[in-house]
């Protein structure tokens, strides 16, 4: 069942089974106002089990660093707008991944790596990657870190 995250009332709607899913709920919700206030496009995500092709496409993109992830995917997201594919997937351990893919030639392509607060650094990112910190209202504090995607997808 499809679910537009509502940035104003956090819900853990879809993410129940997570140990941290009030913040995973803060953290998805962070995403929501964002796509809100800069393209006013609603933030809809499914259950990543109705959406084994964007776990695939995601797995392909982790791969070009060797990241392989144990924490089961529980929602997931996709959607085009301003000439850029965003894709999200909503982990139970409270990762959260964005890829950021610009359909241009030449144009930006990212994956973003969340952690929701008071989530452990997963084993498979310890050491590989610095997180900063940032301040929510909605999710407490996340700690992000990115990198730039080498391939074409």
């Amino acid at each position: 069942m499809r679910y537009q995250v509502d940035f104003k009332t956090v819900a853990t709607t879809g993410l129940e089974s997570s140990p941290v899913a009030p913040a995973l709920a803060g953290l998805r919700a962070n995403e929501a106002r964002y796509f809100w206030n800069k393209y006013k496009v609603h933030f809809v995500t499914e259950p990543a089990a109705q959406r084994p092709d964007l776990i695939d496409y995601v797995n392909q993109i982790l791969a070009e660093r060797d990241l392989h992830f144990a924490a089961k995917p529980l929602e997931v997201s996709q959607l085009e707008v301003a000439g850029v594919r965003w894709t999200h997937v909503f982990y139970e351990d409270g990762l959260g991944i964005n890829i950021l893919y610009t359909l241009a030639e030449d144009g930006k392509r990212a994956v973003g790596l969340k952690l929701s607060d008071g989530m452990a650094v997963p084993a498979e990112l310890e050491g590989k990657f610095k997180f900063a910190h940032q301040k929510s209202k909605l999710a407490g504090i996340i700690r992000g870190s990115y990198f730039k995607i080498k391939g074409t997808y």
